[in-house]
């Protein structure tokens, strides 16, 4: 009989936990600068986790090596759910490939809560830039092996560039950023020809005249973008999609992962939740914790993929 009433004493306090939850504010680390499509998603999603839990979401910017500063340091904060890491496949997926060793392990090492939605990326250049189109740019950059330069500030944009110039047979020098937009700044200034820009920033970019979209890297065109190209109908076989998500530390009771991914799931149901995301570039496509561990572990397998295929060596 007491060990049944220690199960039920047990359960209840297990149960109180999501229910208390959160009792202070809660810091959402974003492994990019202020600016960057994942700050962008951190500041919507935070907005509704505060509404509905009625605490403060505090952003912290820890930018650098692609995300995997700020992902070693929520893999080590206390598993209580006051420290989450706003994520993507950069940090969760790619660096495994991209590094020679990393200070955490992306599936054993984090709880995973919810997955927001994708995105894809533009090929962008100055307004004044030679070529008008995808195929003259093609053309343009072969004629020019190694004068040409090109920035990167994210695994997403860093395979993106090496596949363009691995499957276009194009010799381009790349030049390695914090985050994406400091890549638009120098593109913008004229030190660096082209860069690949997430839409979120590309959208506003295009229609602040300050770049001008050539293509998009998912397999065909997007609906965000309608009037591009997808890379694809130039280069066959080029597509890289990029994502968003919120993980814990290892070990964050799971009443509070079910708790967030509860109020998480309500908000990204709603149409002007997901009118949100589409001004920042974004399709809704949520995951459940389940659902999203299992998709983090393939994500590992299929990034190690890509880098192989745009000939990248580990750093």
């Amino acid at each position: 009989m007491r060990w049944l009433l220690s199960l039920v004493a047990a359960l209840a306090a297990f149960s109180a936990q999501g229910q208390t939850y959160p009792a202070k504010p809660v810091k959402l680390v974003v492994p990019f600068p202020a600016g960057s499509a994942t700050d962008h998603v951190a500041r919507l999603v935070g907005s509704q986790l505060q509404e509905a839990l009625g605490q403060p979401m505090v952003v912290e910017n820890k930018a650098g090596a692609q995300g995997a500063i700020a992902a070693a340091e929520v893999a080590k904060a206390a598993p209580d759910g006051y420290t989450l890491l706003v994520t993507t496949n950069t940090p969760q997926a790619a660096n495994v490939s991209l590094f020679k060793k990393l200070q955490y392990d992306p599936v054993k090492d984090f709880a995973p809560i919810t997955r927001f939605g994708t995105t894809s990326f533009m090929l962008m250049v100055k307004p004044d830039f030679p070529a008008k189109n995808l195929k003259e740019f093609v053309a343009h950059v072969r004629k020019q092996p190694g004068k040409l330069s090109a920035g990167y500030g994210s695994a997403g944009s860093q395979v993106s560039l090496a596949m363009l110039k691995q499957l276009g047979k194009l010799d381009v020098v790349e030049v390695p950023y914090k985050g994406i937009p400091q890549a638009i700044t120098d593109t913008m200034g004229g030190s660096l020809h082209f860069t690949f820009v997430d839409l979120a920033n590309a959208l506003a970019q295009a229609k602040g005249g300050k770049l001008r979209g050539l293509a998009v890297t998912s397999a065909k065109k997007s609906s965000l973008a309608p009037d591009l190209p997808a890379i694809a109908e130039e280069l066959p076989g080029y597509e890289i999609i990029a994502w968003f998500g919120l993980v814990a530390p290892a070990k964050t009771p799971e009443p509070v992962v079910q708790r967030l991914n509860d109020v998480l799931m309500k908000a990204l149901a709603r149409p002007d939740v997901k009118e949100k995301f589409g001004s920042i570039g974004a399709d809704v496509q949520p995951m459940n914790p389940a659902e999203f561990g299992s998709f983090i572990q393939a994500e590992v397998v299929n990034w190690a993929k890509l880098v192989k295929l745009a000939g990248i060596q580990p750093e």
